[in-house]
């Protein structure tokens, strides 16, 4: 077991971060802790890492307990944090091989982890002279230098944009192959690109423990399409297995489907039949947002 968590409890003052949560995570999965901002997702990282004591309960990882193995907690895990923490002023190749001699590590190993995470054409760079993404791969570096076999990583892609976001993505299912991750973020499309399983917490409680192949199992499709002028719902009507159509914005419509086949194909043979145009298409996969919206709505 590479993460086992036993009715953990967090307080800060008269405020209850985490409620008796408990999960655990085998070897070699990819979870996405999912949730909020203020659900308690960060708070669970610090204390799986050893920066934050709980209030109540025990956890561990790698079979050492975080309140007593703090050490070799720490020596097991790579934590890339939110607010991840770099000397801007060393250069990339300096910040790294300054912590591999935190760690004893031979200077070879420096080299592995440049490659492996894609920061050779800026190694002899300043930290600060780099973009967020690069940035965030430095933090990913680090996180990997000591071969740890759990990465917990918490909001890694938050502030990348759509190019930057794709490269960490890959990185980290790269990485997923040979470790245990547990992936912090308000974002669920970033579970679904990167994930095998989903944890949902709401005001420090878990909501949801699942498998994300099991979600996907839901037969419930929706198709989002934006033709090149307006169509009458009556229209609409004539693609099979048509459930439910919605007009958001201008000439966009969500398309609902009950059906295990992909009906994109039919959505193009509709447009086609017809003389439109489709100027944007995607299938969206919803189970999880509406999941979400569901098990997290502020009451």
């Amino acid at each position: 077991m590479s993460i086992q968590v036993e009715n953990i409890t967090k307080i800060y003052g008269h405020q209850k971060a985490l409620d008796n949560i408990s999960f655990k995570i085998e070897k070699g999965e990819i979870v996405g802790f999912l949730g909020p901002n203020g659900a308690g997702k960060s708070t669970m990282m610090k204390i799986l890492t050893t920066f934050l004591p709980a209030s109540d309960g025990v956890a561990f990882v790698n079979g050492f307990e975080v309140n007593k193995d703090d050490i070799d907690v720490k020596k097991s895990v790579g934590y890339l944090p939110e607010h991840n923490p770099l000397y801007l002023d060393m250069y990339v190749r300096e910040y790294l091989f300054f912590n591999a001699g935190i760690y004893n590590i031979p200077k070879t190993e420096v080299e592995n982890v440049i490659e492996k995470t894609g920061l050779l054409p800026e190694a002899n760079k300043k930290i600060g002279q780099l973009s967020k993404g690069y940035r965030q791969r430095v933090g990913l570096a680090n996180a990997l230098l000591h071969n740890p076999e759990v990465l917990i990583l918490d909001e890694p892609t938050t502030g990348l944009d759509p190019n930057q976001l794709i490269e960490i993505r890959q990185l980290i299912k790269n990485v997923g192959k040979e470790k245990t991750v547990l992936l912090s973020t308000h974002i669920m499309q970033e579970v679904e690109a990167i994930c095998d399983r989903v944890i949902i917490v709401n005001k420090g409680e878990i909501v949801l423990d699942k498998k994300l192949s099991e979600l996907k199992n839901n037969k419930q499709q929706i198709i989002e399409v934006e033709f090149d002028y307006r169509v009458e719902e009556v229209a609409l009507q004539k693609i099979p297995k048509l459930e439910k159509i919605e007009n958001s914005i201008g000439f966009v419509y969500q398309l609902y489907f009950e059906t295990e086949h992909d009906m994109r194909g039919k959505v193009f043979d509709f447009a086609h039949d017809n003389g439109l145009k489709i100027l944007q298409l995607h299938q969206k996969n919803t189970t999880l947002e509406k999941l979400f919206s569901e098990l997290t709505i502020q009451k």
